[in-house]
């Protein structure tokens, strides 16, 4: 296993090289379909939480406006991925596995990365607007303008990066209940900004234990002394949302 990991990292990095010589051909599809992270749509499996709850799954008209809503927020959010893969491509040439993305290992060129997230946001985007509740469409464009504040300045400041991605996961379920016409509750809200708060500071913690130096926490705002205390906040959050879950479920039986 090691001998291919370590043939892989050489072969990212004669990528690169050949990228800067321009000997790489720009355009291919396999990289810009790795680049769109399709895995990471699950997330967006959020936004039919709010019909869930509201026992509104079976109706097909209500699920086919959220599926319309996952497939928009999905569009929408590889734009996203490719727009934060152009920011950050010098700094994930330095990472030890984030060198790998297409855009920073030169398999993907950087005009052709940023004319699909385009593409990909404007795809998103009218669906949303021409076929959604109006109230959805703007929850997407939030979301989109609070992507790019992150992937330009936020990510950077220490805790504030953690609320904002808090508030991303949330504005899902908040978009999903807008999609479905379900009134989102907002116990619902309040479990959910906690509940995901809570695993933004977890994956803080566990990327400032893994980082290589100071200098790379500091990238994100912290310092490597900031560990107990993202420790100490993540768990508050959780036990808070553990608190909300029960006044949630309490709520729900009435």
């Amino acid at each position: 296993m090691p001998v291919v990991e370590g043939r892989g990292l050489r072969q990212t990095e004669t990528i690169a090289a050949a990228t800067e010589e321009g000997r790489v051909p720009k355009g291919r599809v396999a990289p810009l379909l790795r680049a769109l992270r399709a895995h990471q749509w699950v997330k967006n499996l959020l936004v039919f939480v709010p019909l869930l709850l509201a026992h509104e799954v079976f109706d097909a008209e209500l699920l086919l406006r959220c599926t319309a809503g996952f497939a928009a927020w999905s569009l929408c959010a590889s734009g996203g991925y490719l727009f934060n893969d152009l920011l950050d491509a010098e700094a994930d040439r330095r990472h030890p596995y984030k060198r790998g993305r297409p855009v920073a290992a030169g398999a993907l060129g950087r005009g052709a990365a940023a004319w699909a997230a385009l593409a990909l946001v404007a795809a998103g985007l009218a669906p949303a607007l021409a076929w959604l509740p109006a109230r959805f469409g703007l929850m997407l464009a939030l979301y989109l303008a609070l992507t790019v504040a992150y992937t330009a300045l936020l990510k950077r400041l220490a805790v504030v990066d953690v609320l904002v991605l808090a508030g991303l996961y949330t504005l899902r379920v908040l978009a999903g209940g807008y999609a479905g016409g379900v009134e989102v509750s907002p116990w619902l809200l309040a479990f959910s900004m906690f509940f995901f708060l809570s695993l933004a500071f977890v994956k803080r913690y566990t990327e400032l234990r893994a980082a290589p130096s100071e200098a790379g926490a500091a990238r994100r705002g912290y310092t490597a002394g900031d560990t107990e205390l993202l420790k100490g906040c993540g768990t508050a959050a959780g036990y808070l949302s553990v608190l909300v879950l029960a006044a949630l479920v309490d709520v729900e039986r009435e």
